[in-house]
């Protein structure tokens, strides 16, 4: 499955619908959180109009979700 291209911002949006919440922001980047009974999820999104390929990658395994179920909640 070939990923999208995509934004900071509507990163941040997609994980915020998966349960995330900011937690807070450090410059051009904003740390999300997710707790569940599996522990606590922590994820940097950096605010660029385009993200790259593996940063969106990255972003996906460190918050702990399936690639299909995110690219679904774009």
């Amino acid at each position: 499955m070939k990923l999208p291209i995509v934004s900071g911002r509507e990163v941040i949006k997609a994980l915020t619908k998966i349960g995330f919440r900011e937690s807070r922001c450090s410059g051009s980047h904003v740390i999300l959180r997710r707790t569940t009974d599996c522990g606590t999820f922590i994820v940097t999104v950096p605010l660029q109009k385009e993200l790259a390929a593996g940063t969106l990658m990255s972003i996906i395994r460190q918050s702990g979700i399936p690639k299909e179920r995110f690219v679904e909640s774009l």
